[in-house]
């Protein structure tokens, strides 16, 4: 730990407070203001969290500035390209990417907990038939501890690790189910003999009377986009389980909290907003104009899946989504599908326009991951659900980093309160 401080002072009474300064292994240092109000007698003021680091964390570091991420210290574009998603999985988990014999058992334990409590089909019958399936996710996650409560002890390690394990293993099985029930078709089992993306995408396609067998770009393109989406650090569903688990509340419980997070369109949602933009443009012959009502500040119109709050160069996912999307183009879509080259078309202006290259407004991962679930015959109220099945990943592990910290505490924000000063019960006969 660095002995170095920082010095607040108070220009109203020249009072000094000093702090210490927190120092981690990359980026920024931090200031610990945690005896602030202790000391000084006031809070910060922060909203979003834009200069807040809410914890210590060893998973996953972004240098915004640069376009980089890293899981475990890993580059995404080595793992991307070189891993499988329960590899990647397994690296978040524990630290260390695992050699082949962990890899294999690591395997066999998802594998095993794909199957759901065959109750738990009479819980997804009770969802009316056009339920969002991200309401039927939210729900049913949140009921799992009802059905696995022989390990539920937060403050064991050995049933974290069981509920975690149960977590990746049973969200592509609820995803896939709560599709399944909003079209009508009955629910297939997972198979055991199929690898983690491709079993997915036999849930989600495959019928009683006609098998599905997943093509090689198909699960590739899959398997990408869930290690892209794996995990991004202190994001708002994160930081929604982080802040969930603080009160010790079960794990169940947390990632049912993540998912509803993740729900709004600000979040999740922003790559099924990409679609219904490309809906609004309508045609390739209307991409200058919409470009242009981009440009104009008066105009309540935005651009979706350019930019990033935290990446102010490429969004480093993007890089590797980019090429992995126009191979499924080109081998899976339906070329007749106009959104497909409206959507090539909005790129390649994107890329070269002056205004958007020097404000640092590139396609980002939700740019690409919308179109690609498009081709892949994923419809878009699915979208948020796929990135739930990949992010589930990152909250048990994040999940399971905060349960271990002997300096967890329950997370309490404080306010500037603007409301009445103290004032008096009057009668309603005198109100």
């Amino acid at each position: 730990m660095s002995n170095e401080t920082i010095t607040v002072i108070n220009n109203a009474t020249g009072e000094r407070h000093d702090f210490p300064l927190r120092r981690g292994a990359l980026g920024p240092a931090a200031v610990d203001i945690s005896s602030l109000y202790k000391e000084a007698g006031f809070f910060t003021y922060d909203p979003g969290f834009m200069s807040t680091a809410s914890c210590n964390s060893a998973i996953t570091y972004i240098d915004g500035e640069e376009g980089v991420l890293l899981y475990r210290g890993y580059p995404i574009e080595q793992l991307a390209t070189k891993a499988s998603f329960l590899e990647v999985a397994y690296l978040l988990l524990y630290g260390d990417l695992p050699d082949e014999k962990a890899l294999v058992e690591f395997e066999k334990i998802i594998t095993r907990h794909t199957m759901l409590n065959e109750n738990l089909k009479d819980f997804l019958d009770g969802f009316h038939y056009d339920a969002h399936p991200m309401a039927m996710l939210v729900g049913v996650v949140g009921s799992l501890s009802a059905f696995y409560h022989d390990s539920l002890s937060v403050n064991d390690p050995r049933h974290r690790e069981i509920s975690a394990h149960r977590l990746i293993a049973k969200l592509p099985t609820i995803a896939a189910a709560a599709y399944k029930h909003s079209i009508g078709e009955p629910i297939m089992y997972p198979r055991n003999d199929l690898r983690y993306c491709a079993n997915f995408l036999h849930m989600m396609f495959a019928t009683p009377c006609e098998d599905y067998k997943p093509g090689l770009v198909a699960e590739k393109a899959m398997n990408l986009l869930f290690i892209l989406h794996a995990d991004h650090e202190q994001n708002a569903s994160t930081s929604t389980v982080r802040l969930a688990g603080s009160s010790g509340a079960n794990p169940f419980a947390c990632i049912a909290a993540g998912i509803a997070s993740l729900w709004g369109p600000a979040h999740g949602g922003a790559n099924e907003a990409v679609l219904d933009m490309l809906l609004e443009i309508g045609d390739v012959k209307n991409v200058p104009s919409y470009i242009e009502k981009a440009k104009d500040k008066d105009d309540p119109f935005r651009l979706m899946g350019f930019g990033h709050r935290v990446y102010k160069n490429y969004d480093p996912r993007a890089k590797i989504i980019r090429e992995v999307c126009h191979q499924v183009l080109d081998e899976v879509a339906d070329v007749n599908n106009p959104l497909f080259e409206l959507a090539m078309k909005l790129e390649e202006i994107a890329l070269n326009d002056a205004y958007f290259v020097e404000r640092q407004l590139y396609p980002n991962v939700d740019f690409y991951s919308g179109i690609i679930y498009q081709a892949l015959g994923i419809p878009r109220n699915m979208f948020t659900v796929m990135f739930a099945v990949a992010r589930t990943v990152g909250w048990v592990s994040h999940w399971m980093e905060m349960m271990s910290d002997s300096n967890n505490r329950i997370g309490r924000p404080r306010q500037i309160y603007r409301g009445p000063t103290q004032r008096d019960y009057l009668p309603i006969s005198k109100r």
